[in-house]
């Protein structure tokens, strides 16, 4: 779920108190849709947690042009601020901190170069999603990428080494052939 849309006048548990459990554990984006369209309304739906707040009746386009600057701000950035609570991204037996930039499989701490940790940190911010290996450099090295595909491709292989069991049949760290490299989301 990347994205939740909510009315106040829900049964069992209203749209406010949702948001408030919601964001005790979640760092998603919020949308409210409500029919009561006071100040007032929008104030406290707001400053409950909510990320956007629209009143019924809508225009469809509108709360889909809403809906996507929420994902492209959520997506983009990721759980910049709140970190779902947590600063540990995890991936089958793969656990990566954000705070202390360090990386463990199956509980065994993992020893990685700076830029091999660059590069986990990045695929582990957008698991499953496929960088092409100029991006990668471009985001890591912070340079213009020219023919550094062997580049990225050494420290791909390196950091394989230390967290795959057979760094021949990858489980988590997978190139995508002619297009570049992810770790899978388990």
């Amino acid at each position: 779920v990347h994205l939740i849309i909510l009315d106040i006048m829900m049964p069992r548990l209203d749209g406010l108190s949702t948001t408030l459990k919601l964001r005790e554990e979640k760092n998603i984006p919020i949308i409210i849709l409500s029919a009561k369209s006071e100040d007032t309304d929008k104030v406290l739906g707001l400053s409950m947690g909510a990320d956007d707040y629209v009143t019924k009746p809508f225009n469809n386009l509108e709360l889909m042009a809403r809906v996507r600057s929420q994902l492209r701000r959520y997506l983009t950035l990721g759980d910049v601020n709140g970190q779902n609570r947590t600063s540990v991204i995890n991936s089958g037996g793969l656990s990566f901190d954000l705070e202390s930039h360090t990386l463990t499989v199956d509980g065994d701490p993992v020893k990685l170069t700076a830029t091999e940790t660059k590069i986990v940190e990045l695929l582990m911010r957008h698991l499953g999603r496929t960088f092409p290996a100029e991006e990668i450099y471009e985001r890591v090295w912070g340079e213009t990428a020219y023919s550094v595909e062997n580049t990225v491709m050494v420290h791909i292989r390196r950091i394989r080494e230390k967290i795959e069991i057979n760094p021949r049949e990858p489980k988590y760290l997978k190139v995508v052939w002619g297009i570049g490299y992810k770790i899978e989301k388990i």
